[in-house]
């Protein structure tokens, strides 16, 4: 199932947007009261351009057009350096504002703001993208945020932090579920925190609803409003385990075509995002793109779920049962199909050509931008990590469907199988494949990844057994992991004990990972927050890690 692309850009709402004396011309601006509910934001940084975004509500029936100013104003109030300038949006856009404003200096603070009908939004801070000799970039690296769930804690962590040079989110920014007994409606500030609308959300209204929802928290739009920042999306923006040409979580004979609910998902996200939109001719789902750092690191983020994705599997689908048994070897050969991709082949080899153009330019490090978790995870064995004892005393204080749900681990684990295949487990060759690019540019790779609701800290290593990048995985905002689930049990310990990649798990923390990078080391500090139903909390770090840059590759990751 494909979307044409000029459906798909008419459903985007993708053109030039017309002068304001033109729109002007065409009917008069609403002139009425005016609010700035969602805060500002700024994202896609480069060395000389920035995206600036806001949202401006109106606050009487009958709003078509609405004019507005922005201006921007370097921190440092050296002479020159200022910008401004105006424009309209309207319900077309759900009236959202995105200005790409260009001709900034490089590694530039600024200060920006909004203003409409005589009414200043908030302001916010960005950054643009150094040249030249880098000697650091600290980045908070964040999904997975379920709004019923639990406070927004970590982007208030994140804005907070008293060095950011820009927030990289990968995924999760919102979740499609509502209504009564929904995924996080059992948390104990859920009451407060339904999800609007209360329902599923299909529509594009729906999905603008939810987008507004979320950007109505506070602490969140802290966070927007602390730095630039640098997205990518996963799943629950369109909907649960989403591929390209459908999704888990879609029923079509209820809840209608795929293309147009992803159409609708895609033009909430592209108007409520301080993204650029794709450019003229592009798919939708173009989204790959790479942000350089000066000499220092090149960030390449990556479109792994609705642009190229295949159909993933499914155990209990497609895991073969003949006499009674698991046909393990029929099920590897379809799960080692090389036909079957994670990426399309023009992304594919688009990422090759990042890596090697990175190398090549100098920069010291290529950061992945990634949903999903990379590394070879395998199924937990419980019963022989904990011993019989321990695991039957674990076992019998779980609800009875998460009892079911580990002895199904124990089954799957004595068959050697991974444990995700909604991840890059569930795509080896294609996984493969990339190591072979990382391997062919001679790149210095730092995988960072979002989706599992859990930190990880993994050594990548090729079918050759050679280390060809690290992993660092961030824990969810707030939505719930696998050790939220089986309490008293150390579910992350029974990860590393299992995976051979897997040097360190933490599966009920929650929080973001703060990424520190020099020409010499990337650290990695694993940032908790101590709760998410609380709004009393503090911060700290979990975990630090170090990777060096070796001649060729990245060494073993070392604990701090």
């Amino acid at each position: 199932m494909k979307i044409d692309r000029r459906r798909a850009l008419a459903l985007l709402g993708f053109g030039a947007a017309a002068p304001l004396t033109a729109q002007a011309q065409a009917q008069a601006p609403y002139g009425g009261p005016v609010a700035f509910e969602h805060g500002v934001a700024s994202g896609d940084p480069l060395a000389d351009a920035v995206i600036l975004w806001t949202r401006i509500t109106p606050k009487a029936e009958g709003a078509e057009q609405i004019a507005y100013a922005w201006r921007m104003n370097p921190v440092d109030r050296r002479d020159g350096g200022a910008k401004s300038g105006t424009g309209v949006t309207g319900p077309d856009q759900d009236y959202t504002v995105k200005v790409d404003v260009t001709g900034l200096d490089p590694a530039r603070a600024y200060t920006f703001e909004f203003e409409a009908n005589g009414v200043t939004s908030p302001m916010g801070r960005t950054r643009t993208l150094p040249v030249g000799e880098t000697r650091e970039l600290v980045l908070a690296v964040a999904s997975c945020s379920l709004y019923p769930n639990g406070y927004f804690n970590a982007y208030q962590a994140i804005a907070d932090l008293p060095q950011l040079d820009a927030v990289v989110h990968l995924g999760d920014y919102i979740y499609e579920y509502g209504g009564e007994g929904s995924y996080g409606m059992t948390s104990a500030v859920a009451g407060e925190r339904p999800h609007d609308p209360p329902h599923e959300i299909v529509t594009l209204q729906d999905y603008r609803v939810r987008h507004a929802q979320y950007k109505s928290d506070p602490s969140l739009q802290a966070a927007h409003a602390r730095a630039p920042w640098i997205v990518t999306w996963d799943d629950h923006e369109t909907t649960n385990n989403s591929w390209m040409d459908g999704a888990e979580n879609h029923q079509p004979e209820t809840e209608g075509d795929w293309a147009t609910r992803k159409a609708n998902a895609l033009k909430a996200y592209f108007e409520w995002m301080p993204i650029r939109n794709p450019a003229p001719g592009a798919a939708m789902t173009a989204i790959n793109r790479s942000f350089h750092f000066g000499d220092l690191a090149s960030l390449i983020m990556l479109e792994t779920r609705i642009g190229g994705r295949d159909l993933q599997l499914d155990y209990a689908k497609d895991l073969p049962i003949v006499d009674g048994q698991a046909d393990v070897p029929a099920f590897r050969q379809r799960l080692d199909d090389p036909d079957r991709r994670m990426m399309g082949a023009e992304q594919e080899a688009w990422l090759a050509g990042e890596l090697a153009n990175s190398v090549q330019s100098g920069r010291k490090w290529q950061v992945l931008g990634n949903a999903v978790v990379m590394a070879r995870v395998m199924m937990p064995a419980a019963r022989k990590t904990m011993g019989e004892e321990a695991f039957a005393q674990a076992i019998a204080s779980l609800p009875p469907g998460i009892g079911v749900l580990v002895e199904r681990w124990e089954r799957l684990s004595a068959l050697g199988l991974p444990y995700g295949l909604d991840m890059w487990d569930g795509y080896p060759v294609a996984r493969e494949r990339l190591y072979d690019a990382i391997a062919a540019a001679d790149a210095r790779v730092v995988v960072v990844s979002g989706d599992s609701h859990a930190f990880w800290a993994n050594e990548l290593y090729d079918d050759e057994d050679k280390l060809r990048a690290v992993e660092f995985g961030t824990t969810g905002i707030t939505s719930p992991g696998a050790g939220d689930y089986l309490t008293g049990v150390e579910v992350g310990e029974l990860f590393a004990a299992a995976s051979k990649e897997v040097v360190f798990s933490d599966q009920a923390a929650k929080g973001f990972i703060l990424l520190t990078l020099t020409p010499d080391a990337v650290k990695s500090e694993l940032m908790t927050v101590s709760s998410i139903v609380s709004k009393d909390y503090v911060t700290a770090v979990r975990k630090s890690f170090t990777v060096t840059a070796q001649e060729s590759g990245v060494s073993p990751l070392k604990a701090l």
